[in-house]
């Protein structure tokens, strides 16, 4: 092997150099510069080629800088003068980075590359020449410049990828001779987290019943499949508290939750999601998906799936990869239920210890207090740990669309210390499964067992175990370096559409059954699979991602993006060809028995006959893995768990006697959990897949306040799935049934402002994260449990699934600290109408009417401030909280809230929760920007009580002619409802007024208010995108105000062709690996009456279909290739080294009856390939040389992916998609990390512009085109969103039409146009099309 190093500056931008200079200042003010460079260490089988040189070059390099990469260094250290270092990934496996990018060489025919590992070189000058660092302090700098857990510093330059790791091979565990002590000492030394149940249960099965030796690779196994975090024993035990067995195990508990409810579970307790009866709808399905084929719509039904999973010590571990997995696996519990099924969003949340931002003192917090150096601090957590939850999201093509966040730490009133030091890392997702995939099919003798995903990494080795550690810290600091994982949203997305292929096959259908590959590794998912069956699984049919990877990490690795499934040997060429169009590695690599055990075979001439007949085993040969699956997952005896109570040490609360109002809000409207999540929200894909009604952002500033989420299934039909997310850990640590109770109350008053089917269809995940193995926390786990039964019960509602994590403690400074034990709630249920939802945002006054405010007073007249917002802003937890008293009083609220939505007579509104009443009012006033006038003269108390309690209930917006209608409705259910006051005024400097028995409490600016409510967010803001964004960002809510959408059409009135075609024009939509918005685009295409087509560069490649089949190409967007290498570089160099290819598009661009279109990572495709920029820039398409593009698009100025809802305004230009819409002032939605465009130079954008070919343009709230963040998200000059060819044929745009073509996906549009339009007028571009080709057609 050869290592070839490239050179390229800058390694960072201007602005993250910026910032990293000020890290380093920070700790030493010896620092005075800071330069970087990028090393890009490229592993070759041998020395490239002069051709294979110039691909490498051109994938490597800046398009329109390619003098900046160079074979050497930029940059050398001078001694006494300056400090060079160099920060790499740890090189113990191959990073997705490298996998992504040795895709991109192997699609060029670059195949001597193996890997391609990028590390970053920074050069410190110091303040002056001749100083002498010590040691300490340079080890201190390179401790700034780098996570530890996943990076490390390169001394020297890379010569191999090699590390010399010799893992040790398996060997017998001898405990027929030493008992019980051999499996101590191989729990001790592979970190198995054996307790002593284990231990004595082990040695009994395998010195009294087996009578033999187990090897260190079942072991291994057993502790990883059936440790806590996989089996969840402590849920299945028996329960002895205070000395008195229980009559029911928890999980019994759960699942009699089902007894009250709807029986509309298709799936509950037994797969990898759960599931709900749906709709029957029209689906949009390839006609044949093996190959490139045109769509058609299927009508069938879909039922809903809902699961949720947390991912808490890997992302305590390591933030980013750890949340990347966690997300990853979610996705995958969702198409792995049944035979397969279909994800459609994510939801997400984040607990984490007290945040401690530098230069931004919360009164609350202890900055005093010490923090493990085994895990993250809860600050890099919160962000990075969102930053990979939301990466990994974006890349796949899966919308994040609702969650929470919360930060705790305090010290209880008994002395001990409660904070998420371990966090939680949580995520849900949302899916649909076909009507006759519910059933997996049981295993049969002879079928194939198939590893559908990546190959074999070295990667979480013991996760399981590791993660089912009573403390963390008490394991072994290597171990949990060996627990990091690697997230590759690309293999998981490659994955997921060879899963998709093969269910939209409808009863042909290749798999029979589906596992996701999770804890335990393949030891785990196998079993899983073929139980009870049993099979025979060759460790030579595995692909490895490593050549070292011995027998025991085979079988126990957690490595990611990888499913199981079976199949019959039939559809084996199927199976291969569907994964070699998706680029899915697909391996056979064992069958299916009928003796009911597993055996892991090492042997190299595989002949599987003597398993089938049962004569396999031989005296001299002794297998790694060969087990009886009844022994190990059937007849596993429940544990027993003693628990005591343990008494609460409570005390009163007791606030300042000169507290206001105002100061209270000072405090609570910056608390993480009430504040602003715009640091959540904008950076993470909220309209990908097309499908969203309902996400997380609301009114005309998209502020994120949104109570509940709500798809649709398809893009044809209007029925959809809504969920919604309930949890109140803080009410738990000073009663936790109560806090049981307030997380199930929350789901539902969140859930009630989405039209749903029943009450008694709601059903729920339940997700527990508890310290359940200390004292008296497992006492109050089973109090909370026994609770949230009993009020299920009361509501009609249920469990369906959920997930335990209960080793929530961590270790500090020989301390335990407990997280407070908390329960996540997702409720979710049918969506019959997805566009009857109601929003928090004030209404009225920007339609010109006074709206009426009325509380839904749940609270029985009581004030209770016990482990509210208010509270813990004090340092204090209190003695009394608010509580669900009357469950049957909430359950009629519901069902009177529904009725008003579906008879259209509620404008806004929001429940209360964290903040109380003052935050839900001052939310709505937020995400309106309107003014209040509030008097609360029903409820006696004070007003901090009454203003700042967490009771329940919500408030809801009228108008006054529907009062009489609402009071009879909610008097007939014998529900409290009070007039409160109203939305007053329309405008950010609106006054809000809250009087409490009339006595004024408050009086205020709206944007004072505002900016308190936004500040913790911006402090967030500041620490993950550029700082000067942020902070114009910040700073320009003042000036906010309703965006000025304008037509200059009507868009009823449908632009048909003038003339019919025998046949409808035939377009193709192309996608590369990695894109995701191909579903989308083509159900705009299909819509408007285009035959469209489903093609992949694969396809291409094997020539099954060529360009000039089709009058129109469309490349969506996505990340090709994960963006690894510059956004849509490596599908540019697809089409552009491939001659065949280069020449067969060029033919279709210059053919005068075509056109195309680019829509994100397509325009940035259309930019590299020359389709965009000056004619004269063009070339033959037998030109070899490859001429540099005109038009690039480069990072955004904001330095991160951007999700918004931005305002464009369609200009003057001979875009033949946008004829007719010129002047238009439109909202889109935008979704991308590098969409600026840049150009070769100013001659080329003055031409441009002198050509009218600036098609579109990003527009500030007065119409008028901006550069000002974040009304520009990128950063475009001249405001540009979009740029078509000379002559019009050819558009590429960054913003998203394809997500906006139905008025429901819209998350804001201004009131006059709800009652005016039902045809959203980013239709039009793609009817312009239609009948531009028909006119256009020979």
């Amino acid at each position: 092997m050869v290592i070839d190093r490239f050179y390229r500056k800058p390694g960072l931008s201007s602005a993250a150099t910026a910032t990293k200079l000020r890290q380093l200042r920070q700790h030493t003010p010896l620092v005075h510069d800071l330069e970087t460079e990028l090393c890009f260490n490229v592993e070759t089988t041998s020395t490239l080629s002069n051709s294979e040189f110039k691909k490498t070059e051109w994938i490597l390099g800046s398009p329109l800088e390619s003098q900046n990469l160079t074979a050497e260094p930029n940059l050398h250290g001078v001694y006494h003068g300056s400090l060079l270092i160099e920060i790499g990934p740890r090189l113990n496996f191959s990073t997705a980075f490298s996998s992504n990018a040795v895709s991109i060489c192997n699609s060029i025919g670059l195949y001597k590359v193996k890997r391609i590992e990028v590390s970053t070189r920074y050069l410190i000058h110091w303040e002056q020449d001749g100083l002498a660092i010590s040691p300490v302090v340079e080890e201190e700098l390179v401790g700034l410049l780098h996570d530890r857990m996943t990076h490390c510093r390169y001394i020297t330059p890379i010569e191999s990828f090699e590390l010399g790791i010799i893992p040790e091979d398996w060997y017998e565990v001898d405990v027929l001779s030493a008992g019980r002590l051999a499996l101590e000492d191989v729990n001790s030394h592979l970190g198995l987290a054996f307790d002593d149940w284990d231990l004595d249960f082990y040695t009994d099965l395998f010195k009294n019943k087996l009578k033999r030796n187990p090897t260190s690779v079942e072991c291994f196994d057993l502790a990883q499949s059936n440790s806590e975090h996989s089996r969840h024993w402590f849920f299945k035990g028996r329960m002895v508290i205070n000395g008195k067995e229980q009559p029911e195990s928890l999980i019994d508990m759960i699942i009699n939750t089902q007894n009250s409810t709807n029986p509309n579970n298709v799936i509950k307790f037994n797969d990898n999601s759960s599931a709900m009866e749906g709709f029957r709808v029209k689906h949009l399905r390839p006609s044949n998906s093996k190959e490139a084929s045109s769509f058609k719509i299927v009508h069938s039904k879909s039922h809903l799936i809902f699961t949720a999973e947390t991912h808490n010590f890997p992302t305590g571990v390591a933030p980013f990869s750890g949340a990347t997995t966690g997300t990853g696996g979610r996705i995958r519990d969702v198409h792995a239920v049944g035979r397969g099924g279909h994800c459609i969003a994510g939801t997400a949340g984040y607990c984490v210890g007290n945040l401690l931002i530098p230069d931004y003192e919360l009164p609350w917090e202890d900055p005093s207090l010490e923090y493990p150096d085994n895990f993250a601090s809860p600050l890099e957590i919160l962000i990075e740990a969102s930053n990979g939850a939301s990466d990994y999201g974006n890349k796949f093509g899966e919308p994040v669309i609702s969650g929470f966040a919360r930060s705790f730490g305090l010290m209880e009133p008994s002395g001990d210390r409660r904070e998420w030091i371990k966090p939680i890392m949580f995520s849900g997702g949302v899916g649909s499964l076909d009507e006759n995939m519910v059933n997996k099919l049981k295993p049969e003798k002879g079928m194939q067992v198939v590893k559908l995903g990546g190959p074999v990494y070295r990667i979480g080795v013991g996760g399981g175990s590791a993660s089912s550690v009573e403390v963390q810290g008490d394991n072994k600091a290597e171990l949990d370096f060996g627990a990091v994982q690697r997230g590759d949203a690309e293999m998981e997305q490659k994955l997921n559409r060879v899963i998709r292929a093969c269910l939209e096959r409808g009863s042909d259908n290749p798999i029979c059954s589906i596992h996701d590959q999770g804890a335990g590794g393949n030891g785990n998912v196998l079993k899983e699979l073929v139980e009870p069956s049993g099979a025979v699984i060759f460790s030579h049919k595995f692909q490895l991602g490593d050549p070292t990877i011995r027998t025991l990490e085979l079988w126990g690795a957690e490595y990611q993006e990888n499913d199981a499934v079976l199949c019959y040997p039939k559809d084996v060429p199927l199976l291969m060809q569907i994964g070699d169009r998706e680029r899915c590695p697909v391996n056979f690599v064992g069958t299916v028995l009928d003796n009911g055990r597993v055996i892991l075979s090492e042997e190299e001439e595989i002949d599987v006959t003597p398993y089938l007949n049962g004569s396999y085993k031989q005296e001299d040969v002794r297998h790694p893995v060969d087990l009886e699956l009844e022994l190990v997952l059937g007849k596993m005896p429940q544990k027993v768990f003693h628990l005591d109570h343990k008494p609460a040490i409570v005390k009163s609360l007791s606030l300042p006697a000169d507290l206001t109002v105002k100061l209270a809000l000072e405090h609570v409207l910056r608390l993480p959990s009430v504040a602003s999540k715009r640091y959540l929200t904008n950076k993470v894909d909220r309209c990908v897949t097309g499908l969203i009604a309902q996400q997380q952002c609301i009114g005309p500033l998209h502020t994120p306040l949104a109570d509940v989420a709500v798809t649709a299934l398809t893009h044809f039909s209007l029925e959809g799935i809504a969920t919604a997310i309930g949890e109140q850990p803080i009410k738990g640590l000073v009663d936790a049934s109560a806090g049981a109770r307030m997380a199930v109350a929350e789901s539902v008053t969140n859930l009630v402002f989405a039209r749903i089917s029943d009450i008694q269809d709601v059903k729920c995940s339940g997700n527990w994260m508890w310290a359940a193995k200390l004292p008296g926390e497992g006492a109050a786990l089973y109090d909370a449990c026994t609770a949230m039964c009993k009020v299920m019960s009361d509501l009609g509602i249920a469990v369906d699934g959920g997930k335990d994590s209960l080793s929530m403690a961590a270790r500090v400074d020989g301390d335990i600290v407990k997280a407070p034990g908390a329960l996540v709630i997702s409720a979710y249920a049918p969506c019959p109408n997805i566009k009857q939802v109601v929003t928090p945002d004030l209404k009225g006054p920007s339609r010109g009417q006074t709206g009426i405010l009325l509380l839904v007073d749940l609270s029985g007249g009581k004030n209770r401030l016990g482990g509210t917002a208010l509270a813990q802003c004090f340092k204090q937890l209190g003695d009394d909280v608010p509580d669900l008293d009357e469950p049957t009083l909430l359950k009629q609220a519901f069902i009177a809230t529904q009725k008003l939505i579906r008879a259209h007579k509620v404008m806004a509104g929001h429940d209360i929760s964290d903040g109380g009443l003052i935050t839900c009012l001052l939310e709505m006033a937020f995400a309106g920007i309107s003014g209040i006038k509030i008097n609360i003269a029903h409820k006696e108390g004070k007003a901090l009580d009454i203003l700042f309690s967490e009771e329940l209930g919500w408030v809801l917006e009228v108008v006054s002619k529907d009062i009489e209608f609402v009071n009879t409705t909610f008097k007939t259910h014998k529900v409290p409802v009070h007039v409160i006051g109203e939305s007053s005024a329309f405008g950010i400097e609106s006054l809000v007024t809250v009087s409490v028995n009339d006595a004024l409490a408050l009086s205020c600016d709206l944007i004072s208010l505002f900016r308190t409510w936004e500040e913790t967010s911006y402090r967030l803001e500041r620490r993950q995108a550029n700082p000067d964004c942020v902070r114009k960002e910040f700073e320009s809510l003042g000036n906010r105000k309703a965006p000025a959408y304008r037509l200059t059409f009507d868009p009823q009135k449908s632009s048909a062709p003038t003339k019919l075609l025998s046949s409808p024009p035939r377009v193709a939509v192309i996608r590369e690996e990695g894109s995701n918005g191909d579903r989308e685009m083509a159900a705009s295409l299909f819509s408007v009456g285009f035959e469209v087509w489903d093609v992949t560069m694969q396809d291409l490649l094997n020539k099954q279909v060529t360009a000039d089949n089709f009058q129109g190409i469309i490349f969506p967007g996505g990340f090709s290739y994960a963006d690894v290498l510059g956004s849509a570089k490596g599908w540019a160099a697809s089409l552009l080294f491939h001659p065949s290819l280069r020449d067969q598009f060029w033919a279709f661009f210059e053919r005068a009856n075509t056109f195309s279109l680019g829509v994100c990572n397509g325009c940035q495709l259309m930019s590299l390939l020359g389709w965009i920029g000056l004619k004269s820039q063009g070339k033959s398409a037998s030109s070899d040389e490859l001429r540099g593009p005109d038009v690039v698009l480069d990072h955004n100025l904001s330095e991160r992916f951007e999700c918004r809802f931005s305002t464009v305004r369609i200009e003057r230009s001979p875009s033949i998609m946008l004829q007719g819409m010129e002047g238009c002032i439109l909202g889109i939605w935008i979704a991308h990390g590098e969409g600026r465009f840049t150009f070769r130079n100013e001659n080329v954008l003055s031409s441009l512009e002198q050509r009218c070919c600036l098609a579109m343009k990003y527009v500030d709230d007065d119409g008028k085109p901006t550069q000002t963040y974040p009304l520009n998200p990128n950063g475009s000059p001249c405001g540009i969103a979009g740029i078509c060819s000379e002559d019009g044929r050819h558009l590429a745009m960054m913003p998203h039409p394809e997500r906006c073509t139905q008025l429901w996906q819209w998350p804001w549009m201004p009131a006059d146009w709800h009652d005016k339009y039902t045809v959203s007028p980013w239709l039009r571009m793609f009817e312009n099309a239609f009948s531009w080709c028909v006119k256009n057609s020979s």
